[in-house]
């Protein structure tokens, strides 16, 4: 009988350093979908300040300092690092995404620089400020971006993604690192 062994979605391929930017996979973070029913928006953000202690994001933001809530687009968020309560099903729609995406963590001076060349969107200090998120192009993938602390951003793709992700923060890592040379 063949024995199966669950893998990461970056197993094998980070951590990476170079220069002064490193890349970690954040790996067994629970992701959880969440979207409001029709016309219960209120009722939705009062079951995950009360499940959570945690308020329902503005757009391109993230609320939370353990788990987190990250707005996904339109009424959507994404749960990170917390088992959903089973009571936000009263008033949304709930859908584990835990293995469907790749997170990453990409941190240290310059990593603003190497994101910045991979991405359209506008990652200066004033436009992207803590906790700021962003559905975005990442290269040619689909993904979200949020700047975690001043220094470090969580990046995510679909998790088929994962190994043309690390290709392209690992050669944007070669590029900002060469400058400094």
């Amino acid at each position: 009988m063949v024995k199966l062994t669950a893998k990461s979605a970056a197993h094998g391929l980070l951590p990476l350093t170079i220069g002064t930017v490193q890349v970690t996979e954040v790996a067994d973070l629970t992701l959880t979908a969440i979207a409001p029913y029709k016309g219960k928006a209120a009722q939705a953000a009062q079951a995950l300040t009360s499940a959570h202690g945690l308020d329902w994001p503005q757009p391109k933001r993230a609320t939370g300092n353990g788990p987190h809530a990250i707005w996904f687009g339109h009424q959507h968020i994404l749960l990170t690092g917390a088992q959903p309560d089973p009571g936000l099903a009263k008033s949304c729609a709930v859908t584990d995404q835990t293995d469907a995406w790749v997170v990453v963590d990409v941190a240290g001076q310059g990593a603003r620089d190497v994101l910045s060349r991979l991405t359209p969107a506008d990652m200066r200090d004033g436009a992207f400020a803590l906790l700021d998120t962003a559905r975005t192009e990442i290269q040619h993938m689909q993904g979200a971006i949020t700047r975690m602390d001043p220094d470090r951003y969580r990046v995510m793709v679909f998790r088929s993604m994962a190994r043309t992700l690390v290709h392209d923060l690992q050669t944007a890592m070669e590029s900002v690192a060469s400058l400094s040379a």
